[in-house]
């Protein structure tokens, strides 16, 4: 009834056995038991074993046309996943090395809009100046981001500083909103901070900005918060590798006007003689909202100027660790390949040795 019972079995797991004849894999871990001693257990294992190959500690990997293992029982990397990654390491560098060329050609074409744009704000802050130490309560922080990443930690610069700027500018009796231009500052500054965020506008760059669009945007942003003061965080260019974060501060014609009364730098404003029919409110109001508008534009350029070098950086240590990658792959792909032959001849230069003897 055993034996029986044990042709049944055997039956059962027979299209499951590996073609190959157990007795000429000598580098097999299973002992070379007689069929007859095998049970239920040992024909379930090598079932298993014609099925899956071992790779690595305890991982088993599915046998197939993309996997061709090393004889049984050799833990060896297969060729043909090695030569699979080498194929995709090479196509993710080739990816990068595109990417590097469109930042470094959108770069040019923004740098010299950013550095005429410099222009515009500067007389600002001659006649107003900057004052990113008054003290109001009502403070709104203007962070400038990009609407995609890729960029390196310039996006994560900008929400750590307004995230500081919030925690300085809050008290009992202030109250500190977000306005978030950009993607990426949006998603980062959502978690934490949503009941804060007054306004967000995203893909600001997905046409050439000019000065038309930034002044709407400005008006959108002057007509849906109230303000003291208004504190720009962005990422000022310097270079491909160097970006300075920033912080420009506008203040409301009220606030500038307090200031002027106390004295200071913004004292100076008495001085000036004012033509026309226009009260010293309406002219600073006016002379507020253009400066907003002119230091935004700037601001919106330099940060733009920032992201594209920051990607070139990116993208070029990225290409360069897949040129390093592929390397060690080669590497790796030449020894796998090598230990197949050795252990094939090896087997051949056995088995022939057998035969003789």
């Amino acid at each position: 009834m055993a034996m029986a019972a044990f042709r049944r079995e055997g039956r059962r797991f027979a299209p499951l056995i590996t073609p190959r004849p157990i007795a000429a894999v000598r580098s097999s871990p299973i002992p070379e038991y007689g069929l007859l001693h095998f049970t239920v257990f040992d024909f379930a294992f090598l079932s298993l074993q014609s099925q899956y190959a071992t790779f690595g500690h305890g991982l088993w990997l599915p046998k197939g046309p993309s996997n061709l293992l090393a004889p049984l029982g050799v833990r060896s990397i297969s060729t043909q996943i090695v030569r699979n990654r080498m194929k995709s390491v090479k196509n993710i560098q080739k990816i990068t090395k595109a990417m590097k060329m469109v930042a470094a050609s959108k770069l040019r074409a923004i740098q010299t809009r950013a550095e005429n744009s410099r222009g515009l704000w500067q007389p600002f802050t001659v006649l107003l100046g900057d004052s990113p130490s008054v003290d109001v309560k009502k403070n709104v922080i203007v962070t400038i981001s990009s609407d995609k990443g890729l960029c390196g930690g310039i996006n994560s610069t900008s929400v750590k500083i307004s995230k500081a700027l919030h925690k300085f500018t809050s008290g009992p009796e202030k109250g500190t909103k977000y306005v978030v231009l950009g993607e990426k500052a949006k998603a980062q500054l959502m978690r934490d901070s949503k009941k804060d965020i007054e306004l967000c506008i995203t893909e600001l760059q997905k046409n050439p900005l000019n000065y038309t669009q930034v002044s709407v945007l400005a008006d959108e942003i002057l007509k849906n918060v109230e303000y003291d003061a208004l504190r720009i965080v962005f990422n000022k260019f310097r270079s491909i590798i160097s970006f300075v974060p920033t912080t420009s501060t506008v203040l409301s014609p009220e606030v500038v006007e307090r200031e002027a009364e106390a004295g200071g730098k913004l004292g100076d404003l008495d001085s000036y003689e004012i033509e026309g029919g226009e009260t010293k409110g309406e002219i600073l109001q006016n002379l507020a909202e253009f400066q907003f508008s002119c230091v935004l534009f700037n601001a919106v350029l330099e940060n733009a100027c920032s992201e594209q070098g920051a990607r070139m950086s990116a993208m070029d240590s990225s290409s360069r660790n897949a040129g390093d990658m592929l390397d060690r792959l080669t590497l790796t792909y030449n020894r796998t390949r090598q230990a197949a032959i050795t252990t094939e001849l090896t087997e051949i230069i056995s088995g022939a040795s057998a035969l003789e003897g």
